[in-house]
């Protein structure tokens, strides 16, 4: 096979990044959820350093990374996912019992949620949904391996 006729390799998912309305109120926010540590340096915009910059926070566990972005155009519209754009971002967990901490954790938190929701269509899967302070939908999700 020619290297046209095979794509290329993927090592898994790095980051998502979200234009949010308070960098500094999205990245406490963030860490607090998540337990993600936040890089010092903030990032310039690739391209255009001069229109805002980002902000980095690692889970050194896994590596996933969350970048939210301070645009100095941005005039603090809410998230929607049905506007184009992002419509959700879901984290993988290794169990269903792991949906069950993680509505345990939001609780603690004060943070609304969806409770664990189980769907058995078109697939089995399991999901908890919830949102950031800017309305990006976020979910815990778990599916079982096929086989």
């Amino acid at each position: 096979m020619t290297s046209t006729e095979t794509r290329p390799a993927l090592a898994g998912f790095h980051h998502f990044s979200a234009t949010v309305s308070d960098v500094e109120a999205s990245a406490a926010w963030y860490e607090r959820v998540f337990g993600m540590s936040r890089v010092p340096a903030p990032f310039p915009h690739y391209g255009d350093p001069d229109s805002g910059y980002g902000v980095i926070l690692l889970d050194p566990g896994t590596g996933l990374c969350i970048g939210l972005h301070h645009h100095r155009d941005n005039t603090g519209e809410p998230a929607d996912e049905r506007r184009c754009g992002l419509d959700h971002v879901a984290f993988q967990v290794p169990s269903r019992g792991d949906l069950e901490a993680w509505a345990s954790w939001l609780d603690a938190l004060g943070i609304a949620h969806s409770g664990v929701n189980d769907t058995d269509d078109p697939m089995p899967y399991s999901a908890l949904i919830f949102r950031d302070p800017d309305n990006v939908q976020l979910e815990i999700f778990h599916m079982d391996a096929p086989g």
